[in-house]
């Protein structure tokens, strides 16, 4: 009576699927669900009883993760079949891709402020609309309205004290986003040719994980830099151009630059 007592004694440190249920707060049928799609080992069997152990959790916890992460329950078993030792460095890379590029806090405006500091008594729904569509801005449920960049807000208000009317204003926000669009673009598809794609062609190995996620972080700053610099001597010359031909047209008799309108114009 002692040996079969020994023979269905649970083993230390296993726990039996409700058990597991529990500490996780999977139910049981998911968790039968989840081994037959192959995102969860099979138990531990003693007897008839099937035990699981800690593995067993870190696996369904690490399959939420990445689930929050936007992967469907398929794509989570092809990467823990394909890389079962890389699968966690998977998820922090994924994290990575989705962090923002930088934080700024949101703020919320009555509409208001918003049109006082568009310079107009009632705020235009149709600059606001455009405005939204790009990302900028954000119609909340109660009236108000959520920048999500108030950085980009205090310029556009800024334009609009020096005189440039609110249209111009959200006509140039959208030129700024088409071009930074296809900034952005050079610098993704630099990351995916020169350091995903040999990563990927060489398998994917464990211990190159950690320089491919630095590579990612350290590229976002490096993006904003060069972005930057690059305007900068741009910038410099467009305004030495355009500084040029003003004074050049402001050394020229008044009669002579109506004619040279006209014939632009014809």
């Amino acid at each position: 009576m002692s040996g079969r007592k020994g023979q269905n004694a649970k083993p230390d440190g296993k726990m039996t699927i409700g058990e597991l249920a529990r500490r996780t707060g999977m139910t049981i049928r998911n968790i039968r669900a989840h081994q037959t799609r192959g995102l969860l080992p099979p138990p531990e069997v003693h007897g008839r009883t099937g035990y699981y152990n800690q593995g067993h959790v870190a696996r369904i916890e690490l399959t939420r993760e990445m689930q929050a992460e936007g992967l469907n329950l398929e794509a989570i078993r092809r990467v823990l079949e394909s890389s079962e030792g890389s699968s966690r460095e998977m998820v922090d890379f994924a994290r990575a891709i989705r962090a923002p590029f930088e934080d700024e806090t949101p703020e919320i405006f009555e509409e208001s402020e918003l049109a006082s500091d568009w310079g107009v008594e009632k705020f235009d729904p149709d600059l606001a609309a455009r405005a939204e569509r790009m990302g900028i801005m954000r119609q909340l449920p109660d009236g108000k309205i959520e920048v999500i960049s108030p950085r980009l807000q205090r310029a556009g208000a800024a334009l609009i004290e020096l005189g440039v009317s609110p249209q111009a204003a959200v006509e140039t926000a959208e030129s700024l986003r088409r071009a930074s669009e296809k900034v952005s673009r050079t610098f993704v598809e630099l990351f995916v040719r020169e350091i995903w794609e040999p990563f990927e062609k060489a398998g994917r190995p464990e211990e190159d994980w950690p320089k491919v996620r630095e590579a990612l972080d350290r590229m976002r700053p490096l993006a904003s830099d060069a972005l930057l610099a690059m305007f900068q001597i741009t910038m410099g010359e467009s305004t030495e151009k355009a500084g040029e031909r003003t004074l050049r047209a402001a050394g020229e008799p008044s009669g002579k630059r109506r004619r040279k309108r006209s014939s632009r114009r014809s």
